[in-house]
């Protein structure tokens, strides 16, 4: 299958590592938890979101490949922000609902917090990456058990074809347990690397 369209530039988080295109711009040697791992990148990479160490663990992974990816790109946040995103995962917010139902469960000790229960929706890392980028196109996060190229590869030419964005991010953005991995991708007429399923699959595989 051949794509007119193209990859311009692809961001993984993954074992402690951070790979832009196919070079390395953040590792960690220790064995550290996310949070530590996550923490050490955003001040690494001189991300200066203050609002990042309020999101949950989705939206800081999510939020910071996006971010990577985007700044590699130097695109004009006046002219290029009709950026579509569609994003998926296995396990949806899983992580962040077994946080908040710690806080609802003891009848006498119920604090459910308002900050936890924002973050009860997968597609909320969307709409923080939008705020930051300024991204005002159309944007969908779906679940599936694996990592599906066909759907993405199906869905970001379907806005491009119909002209309901100029370039669509996507990818998947999977958190659970501590486990995580990022692949980010952004899509558009241009680039080096043809979109097709079998090149999503082989980046993401990678």
């Amino acid at each position: 299958m051949t794509s007119k369209h193209h990859i311009l530039s692809y961001c993984k988080i993954r074992n402690n590592t951070i790979t832009l295109n196919e070079g390395v711009v953040f590792h960690e040697e220790d064995n550290s938890d996310f949070p530590t791992f996550i923490k050490s990148a955003y001040h690494h990479l001189e991300t200066a979101y203050p609002k990042f160490f309020k999101m949950d663990d989705l939206s800081k992974l999510a939020f910071l490949a996006t971010d990577i990816l985007l700044k590699n790109e130097q695109l004009d946040e006046q002219n290029d922000n009709n950026i579509a995103v569609v994003f998926s995962n296995r396990a949806s917010s899983l992580e962040t609902d077994r946080a908040h139902q710690k806080t609802i469960q003891n009848s006498e000790n119920y604090y459910p917090s308002p900050a936890i229960f924002v973050y009860t929706l997968p597609n909320i890392c969307i709409g923080e990456i939008s705020i930051k980028h300024k991204l005002y196109s159309e944007n969908s996060f779906f679940i599936f058990d694996n990592f599906n190229a066909d759907h993405l590869f199906d869905y970001a030419n379907s806005l491009l074809e119909d002209r309901k964005a100029d370039k669509v991010l996507c990818g998947w953005v999977e958190f659970d347990a501590n486990h995580y991995d990022a692949f980010i991708y952004l899509v558009d007429k241009n680039g080096s690397i043809e979109h097709t399923p079998q090149t999503i699959l082989k980046l993401y595989n990678t």
